[in-house]
């Protein structure tokens, strides 16, 4: 091999076991798998685990709404998760789950390191408990009004309208969203994880190259609010691992989550025998572990776990990698509209190397948004691995099997193209190692081009009517054959369908240096279609398929009310004609949408009225990305009275529906409406 080995340990974020996986899921996960397959190929010892996060609150009141066993629920959750990544090719060498002796057996042996050297501590705090279901509540679990705006319908950490931040316990009329009974107030001794003692140590690992420069900015902000100690304690009923010292106290979910990681590979050592525990996870270890996670979890893996792991005389992570979230279309993931495209649904109508493809095309190593635009991805997938990979096998192997017997040229003499080709791989290979897919991608479709040109320029359909350019057809269509292989070596760890398919028909097992070898005087087998262009009809099919699934999922409408929504939030009290015509509502442009530093609920949006602009803050950080929204139309309240916010001056209020975090919904008016248009 070309490269010294290296012991590698790939995990992803783990799956929660309350629910299916979605193609947003999948793009970190193939991400991964597209990293640890390009490892696998150069010869390292790479081993990839993951495993279901299967604890926490709503674990637990999923399995009663079922009626069934929390045990049960997440078992088969479990074995359908495994199904939808072993179908999207995802080659997990271990999937388990952190309901598992193993995890609990970590979890006690950290809790306790720290707990004896001081890093652990007791605290009475007051939190909100539901009498009705006798359990105290998390946040999300709470609902009322916001105490600064007075918006209705708010989570108990923060408003959706105002993006204020708060305690459960500073919500005005609150309601438990498990039962609908009013909270009471109620004091319990929490344990408490002492992260500030990390500080020093956090900050020098953050900026050590451990973490994308983007995750090290953000949590830069984190050190200069000051870090805070951790609530690491649960209180019965919860389902999760019983705190060693502490009866009726439970592990918070995130204490034990990415424990997975670790407790998946111990299994895996156990009942393997392919790796050592202790060589990859002691401090001395020379070995390398790499999380791949979504950006909304990077909190959790950059500053609660390494510290963790510090404390507990563990090494900490090689690299922690972040990716972006997807949209569908320029926008999030709808179920109305059929972009909220479940994992198993997408495999009903499409190729799994089709999406695998389309995201490795666009993935960077940096914590970028992708768009998964489906008409692009059908011409992409098309132009890219039909038109340009397989065409060039298409078009040369028919000759090589009827006039040549199935067998390459033994001798070549224009080898020009071919060592352009081969001397390629390690630049291509240097865009895997470093995550840039999209690069490696375009560099293969530009060789694509070549591979094409040279065929085309030839002409060996046209050479070959003269009996005497035998020999001269046999060395173009051989070069071209040897040309395909070389862009299949490259594309190996994107598709691998595709590779199998295509390591059969050249009678061949690739590994990564077979790029330094050319196939002369070598039997292929008889050319069979590899790959099959996309046809929108099954890009549609698909999308009317998660339409129907995800309505089919709705609750049912009772001959009591119209809908669930409305038996959630019924319609507020009766105005007359005088009240309503005092809100001047007009339809805005929506010119500029940003980030907002410090703010995590907030974008700022610069709104074209049709002749002035507004500034305005909305709480819909969660549900869109600001570039998606940049020229959209949208609703505002355009006569609400300036509020002063800590980020500057909001100059009216967005219209949105929807529950809030990530199902915030702003309000669109059909096409032909113009910015100043009153809305009556």
């Amino acid at each position: 091999m070309t490269t010294t080995p290296r012991k590698i340990l790939v995990t992803n974020a783990l799956p929660y076991a309350n629910g299916p996986i979605h193609i947003g899921h999948m793009l970190g996960y193939i991400q991964a798998d597209i990293w640890v397959r390009f490892q696998k190929m150069r010869g390292h010892e790479c081993h990839y685990m993951c495993a279901d996060d299967a604890h926490g609150t709503p674990i637990m009141l999923k399995a009663q709404q079922l009626g069934i066993e929390p045990e049960q629920m997440i078992a088969d959750m479990n074995r359908a998760h495994q199904a939808d990544f072993s179908d999207f090719n995802v080659a997990f060498d271990h999937y388990y789950s952190t309901h598992s002796a193993e995890n609990q057996e970590l979890a006690e042996l950290i809790y306790t390191r720290l707990r004896d050297a001081g890093h652990i501590k007791t605290k009475t705090i007051s939190q909100l408990y539901d009498p009705t279901k006798e359990m105290f509540l998390p946040d999300r679990f709470v609902k009322g009004e916001c105490p600064k705006c007075g918006a209705a319908d708010q989570y108990g950490d923060n408003c959706d309208v105002c993006g204020a931040t708060y305690a459960p316990t500073e919500l005005k009329n609150p309601t438990s969203a498990v039962s609908g009974a009013t909270p009471e107030l109620r004091e319990s001794e929490h344990y408490f994880f002492d992260l500030p003692a990390f500080e020093d140590m956090l900050k020098a690992w953050t900026r050590s190259g451990s973490l994308q420069e983007e995750m090290a900015n953000k949590l830069n902000e984190w050190f200069e609010a000051g870090l805070q100690r951790w609530d690491i304690s649960r209180d019965a009923p919860y389902f999760g691992f019983e705190i060693p010292d502490a009866p009726g106290k439970y592990f918070y979910v995130w204490l034990d989550a990415p424990i997975g990681y670790m407790s998946s590979f111990k299994n895996y050592c156990t009942t393997t025998g392919n790796a050592d525990f202790d060589s990859y996870w002691q401090p001395d270890s020379d070995a390398e572990v790499y999380h791949f996670i979504g950006k909304d979890i990077i909190y959790f893996h950059s500053l609660f776990w390494p510290a963790m792991l510090k404390g507990a005389n563990f090494r900490q992570p090689t690299n922690v990698w972040a990716h972006g979230f997807i949209t569908v279309n320029g926008t999030k993931m709808s179920k109305s509209k059929g972009t909220f495209i479940m994992a198993r649904t997408y495999l009903d109508h499409l190729d799994p190397d089709y999406l695998r493809y389309y995201f490795a095309a666009k993935l960077t190593s940096r914590i970028d948004d992708l768009d998964l635009n489906l008409t692009d991805f059908a011409q992409r997938v098309n132009s890219d691995l039909v038109g340009k990979v397989v065409n060039i096998a298409s078009r040369c192997a028919g000759f090589i099997q009827k006039k040549f017997d199935g067998k390459l040229k033994a001798d070549l003499n224009e080898t020009n193209l071919l060592e352009e080709f081969q001397a390629a791989g390690d630049s291509i290979a240097e865009a895997f190692e470093k995550r840039e897919f999209s690069r490696a991608m375009r560099d293969i479709m530009a060789l694509a081009d070549k591979a094409n040109f040279y065929i085309a320029e030839e002409e060996p359909w046209q050479l070959i009517k003269d009996p005497a350019n035998a020999e001269r057809v046999h060395e173009i269509c051989s070069i071209g054959i040897n040309l395909f292989r070389l862009l299949m070596i490259y594309l190996t760890p994107v598709v691998p369908e595709l590779a199998q398919r295509v390591q059969a028909f050249l009678n061949e097992d690739f590994n990564w240096d077979s790029h330094r070898s050319v196939l002369k005087d070598h039997a292929i087998a008889p050319f069979k279609a590899l790959l099959q262009r996309i046809d929108m009809d099954n890009v549609t099919k698909m999308i009317d398929a998660s339409k129907e699934a995800n309505a089919a999922n709705q609750p049912a409408a009772s001959s009591s009310t119209a809908n669930d929504e409305l038996s959630k939030d019924p319609i507020a009290a009766e105005i007359n004609f005088d009240d309503f015509a005092k809100v001047d509502l007009r339809v805005a442009r929506i010119a500029n949408a940003e980030h907002v530093e410090g703010a995590d609920k907030l974008l700022k949006l610069t709104l074209d009225l049709g002749g002035e602009t507004r500034q305005v803050f909305a709480g819909i950080k969660s549900a869109y990305d600001p570039e998606s929204l940049i020229g959209q139309h949208t609703v505002m309240v355009a006569n609400l009275a300036p509020r002063k916010m800590r980020f500057g001056m909001s100059e009216g209020m967005v219209l949105a529906a929807g529950p809030g975090g990530k199902d915030i919904f702003i309000l669109n008016p059909h096409d032909g409406a113009q910015p100043g248009m009153r809305v009556s």
